[in-house]
């Protein structure tokens, strides 16, 4: 269970270094209040995970999962609800034969180039490190590169598996859990083209006309393409732009629930600070706004966060979103 060290703590549990001019003080009362709530949930994760059931897709897995899963479970139930525990029993030796087989240089080079620009804030990933994470992200990298040859690598992956790392303690996991994400979760988000990433940032826009209007016009009048302001939120899928606690519980739904959750975060940003947004007169201004909403308290209570994004959007469908996914990519298709 993480915890707080007192002043000390210039480091957080997951070994980030904690920015200058972190506030300490409404952390430490944040977290005091959170703590209560982690005992809880780890008492009922316990008893759930003794159970005979296990963890199968139920609606009481499903508010489990969206009230946090404790850290100590969290690599084990994230590999459950995915499909990523299947798949490695399925296929015993693969992750080791990829690193193994013949490799593609260009590939490789470009994933070792990423090495020292992934996470320089964590001391975890420094070459001083021991054992260093660097290591363990290149194989996980190198092998979903040879894996999955239409990805292949690109940027973003390396914070994604840099994180998967930090949480599961396992290579081959780490492993499994991205293609489930890149494979499965994220439709198309890392390919050459990135069109279901651009579709995606598309579907959002369409969401905000729906929900958030005056969002949506101020954009359009100042000509701000959302993939300016949102296109990090999506490929990082939300690492260094809210806080690791939050992260965390966002991706635990992510895992049991889908693409879906990321819009109900990006929404939930964009509707809560819908005053604050509509005072910029500019496009800077804009752009501004867009990075000083994913900071403060609002973000960093993660419990009270999680609960907003399920209530403050509104109804929002899986059909919803296939509908305007599909509109959008064929918006996308004729624009060349």
């Amino acid at each position: 269970m993480p915890h707080v060290h007192g002043r000390a703590g210039r480091v957080d549990p997951y070994g980030f270094e904690r920015p200058e001019d972190f506030d300490y003080a409404s952390y430490e009362a944040f977290f005091s209040r959170y703590l209560a709530v982690l005992t809880r949930r780890a008492i009922k994760w316990s008893k759930l995970l003794k159970g005979t059931n296990g963890i199968q897709k139920s609606l009481k897995v499903k508010r489990y999962i969206r009230k946090g899963i404790p850290n100590e479970h969290r690599a084990l139930v994230w590999m459950i609800v995915s499909g990523a525990q299947a798949n490695m029993e399925q296929n015993p030796g693969y992750y080791h034969r990829l690193l193994e087989g013949e490799k593609n240089d260009k590939l490789v080079e470009a994933i070792k180039t990423d090495m020292n620009r992934t996470f320089p804030d964590n001391v975890k990933f420094r070459k001083t490190a021991d054992p260093c994470l660097q290591h363990t992200l290149y194989n996980v990298l190198v092998a979903y590169g040879h894996h999955n040859k239409a990805v292949g690598y690109c940027q973003g992956m390396n914070f994604i598996a840099g994180y998967l790392i930090l949480i599961t303690k396992k290579e081959e996991e780490s492993f499994w859990l991205l293609d489930a994400l890149i494979g499965r979760i994220l439709p198309d988000y890392y390919s050459p083209a990135m069109m279901g990433l651009k579709t995606d940032q598309e579907v959002l826009g369409e969401l905000v006309k729906m929900k958030v209007p005056a969002v949506a016009d101020l954009m359009e009048r100042h000509g701000v393409m959302w993939t300016l302001v949102v296109s990090r939120w999506f490929i990082c899928l939300f690492i260094d732009i809210l806080p690791i606690e939050t992260v965390l519980r966002i991706w635990d739904c992510l895992f049991y629930e889908g693409s879906k959750i990321i819009f109900r975060v990006a929404l939930t940003l964009i509707k809560q600070h819908q005053a604050f947004i509509l005072e910029a007169t500019n496009f800077p201004d804009i752009c501004d706004k867009f990075k000083e909403l994913t900071k403060g308290t609002f973000v960093t209570e993660c419990h009270s966060f999680m609960q907003k994004i399920f209530t403050e959007p509104g109804s929002l469908s899986m059909a919803t979103i296939n509908k305007l996914r599909e509109t959008c990519h064929e918006k996308l298709l004729s624009q060349g």
